[in-house]
């Protein structure tokens, strides 16, 4: 086993027992087998010509399959090995409905496009060591995988917000175009250096698309975010967490809780789902319960109800709790109820037979959301009219995922000392080391804008552009600065879409990714000053304030 795809793999170099994660090596290599069984499943798509909804249904299977590989998605081996026997049976299906063609009687296929799952564990196992990392750097070298780790962390976590886009009925068929091509170039037996990172550069391209359809999909479906006070506490009564980031899923248990008395709190990365017109019309959803996604083993055994976990974030549940815990879409652990579908009555049922909250928490705080792209550029003209005055000199994007490992105080220091009259911007459960933050307002806007999870990161994009335009100028040019901190692969796809975009100058951290080795390192620093976070929150800004951030003329 080595896996190093997430920020807290172990010493910074790679889990090689067991995953920080709880993931044991047989889930390591049933997730790589995953991994291989789609990239055949896509070389025989593109070999057998298939389209339509034939060719979209195989297409939302390897999203699913990798949006399952993604960290902290789904640890439970039996699910996984019938996902990889699936994608095998119709990676086959496809191969002899293709007679005579490439990869249909064996010519032209690589072992991703042919292989067969062992019948043990241990044959699996054997298998997965044979494609793993460390084999294939024995074979092409660090920076030839390292391209590869790259490039796959971007088509995983674009199959995860993909997944998240067609979950409400939103397809991109460029996206899906790229997700096949990418798939299939990790079969090239002879990998080059400069076809691997064209092939990432044009993943960031593919990334921006997703995200984009994303965004398409949230606000056509559910309405522009508005700017919303959201309850940070629960109120007496019964009650239902949801966890995650599938505001479709949300929306349906909304739907099927209303008028049944039982009030629904998000948690985690579900905080921004308060701000969208659709959701926050029901009154039974009621507030948001906790902080970011590691807190859960210590606030789950708090929360009275039932809990649903829709997307990634899954930590292994704890017996306080794992009689309480359901998973939905591609989440999941071992023991732990899965709902295969949208039919929530089970998880209401569990509700009324639960406690709930016997009184309302205290002390009551709120927190603002729902800042998306609309909201500000709704505003530019004042802010354009603010930064001409010197009201606001900067703009302050504190992006990403949280997590446990030390050293993430950086962010929290990183905006309670900056000038006060920088506007800062926040993204993904990166921001719950921000809500108690009072930050005060700049030209009528409050100067903390939280515009949303991960999945939101097309409206920070959104509005970079929309000031540069306002300015006649390009992003990197624009009183804007980035400091980015990353958890898993879908934070390698939103950077992927920042790069293909021209932006430089991103600080990255709390720690660079174990998966980019010195020689993919050099240049991303010598194309884009990609660069890791200072010594300290002080240091960086200080960096900033003396402009060294700014383009080379």
């Amino acid at each position: 086993m080595l896996c190093f795809q997430c920020e807290q793999t172990r010493n910074e170099t790679g889990c090689t027992s067991i995953g920080v994660c709880s993931k044991t090596p047989e889930t390591a290599a049933l997730q790589d087998l995953l991994v291989y069984a789609c990239r055949g499943l896509a070389r025989a798509v593109l070999h057998s010509g298939v389209s339509g909804p034939d060719r979209q249904a195989q297409v939302t299977r390897l999203q699913e399959g990798l949006f399952a590989t993604v960290t902290n998605v789904n640890f439970d081996d039996a699910v996984l090995a019938r996902m990889i026997q699936t994608t095998i049976s119709e990676r086959d299906a496809l191969r002899r409905a293709k007679k005579g063609g490439p990869c249909s009687g064996g010519q032209d296929c690589p072992g991703a496009a042919s292989f067969l799952l062992p019948e043990t564990l241990e044959g699996q196992m054997a298998l997965a060591e044979t494609i793993g990392i460390q084999a294939r750097r024995t074979a092409f070298g660090e920076d030839i995988v390292s391209l590869q780790e790259l490039l796959t962390y971007g088509l995983k976590g674009m199959a995860a917000y993909a997944h998240h886009a067609a979950e409400l009925g939103f397809h991109d068929p460029e996206v899906d175009a790229f997700m096949l091509e990418g798939l299939d170039a990790l079969n090239d037996p002879a990998p080059s250096p400069d076809g691997l990172l064209a092939l990432v550069m044009r993943c960031g391209e593919a990334s921006l698309k997703t995200l984009a359809l994303l965004d398409r999909a949230n606000t056509i479906s559910l309405g522009h975010p508005v700017p919303t006070r959201v309850r940070m506490g629960a109120v007496r009564g019964k009650a239902i967490l949801v966890s995650g980031h599938d505001l479709a899923d949300l929306r349906a248990l909304l739907e099927q809780t209303e008028g049944t008395g039982i009030n629904v709190y998000t948690h985690g990365e579900m905080l921004p789902a308060h701000a969208y017109p659709e959701l926050r019309r029901f009154p039974h959803l009621a507030g948001h319960f906790g902080g970011a996604w590691m807190l859960q083993k210590r606030e789950f055994p708090q929360f009275p109800g039932p809990i649903v976990m829709t997307t990634n974030c899954l930590m292994q549940p704890s017996p306080e709790y794992a009689e309480r815990l359901y998973s939905r879409s591609v989440v999941g652990w071992p023991g732990i109820r899965h709902l295969a579908t949208r039919d929530f009555s089970e998880v209401i049922a569990a509700a009324r037979a639960l406690p709930g909250f016997e009184a309302d928490q205290e002390p009551v705080r709120f927190h603002w959301a729902g800042f998306g792209h609309k909201t500000v550029t709704d505003v530019a003209g004042t802010v354009v009219e603010a930064v001409k005055k010197g009201d606001i000199r900067r703009f302050l994007l504190i992006g990403g995922c949280d997590g446990a490992k030390p050293g993430r105080n950086y962010f929290t220091d990183m905006a309670e000392q900056a000038p006060k009259d920088w506007i800062i911007l926040t993204l993904g459960c990166g921001k719950f080391r921000l809500t108690d933050l009072d930050a005060g307002e700049i030209a009528g806007l409050p100067r903390l804008l939280d515009m949303g999870q991960c999945n939101d990161s097309y409206s920070a994009i959104r509005v970079a552009q929309a000031l540069a335009e306002a300015f006649g100028t390009d992003v990197n040019a624009l009183p804007l600065s980035l400091v980015v901190s990353w958890y898993e692969q879908k934070a390698v796809t939103v950077l992927l879409a920042l790069l293909h975009l021209g932006i430089r100058n991103i600080r990255l951290g709390p720690s660079l990714p174990a998966f980019v080795s010195p020689g993919v390192l050099k240049v991303l620093v010598e194309t884009f000053n990609v660069m890791p976070v200072g010594p300290s929150a002080a240091v960086d800004l200080a960096a900033i304030e003396g402009g060294t951030l700014q383009p080379a003329a």
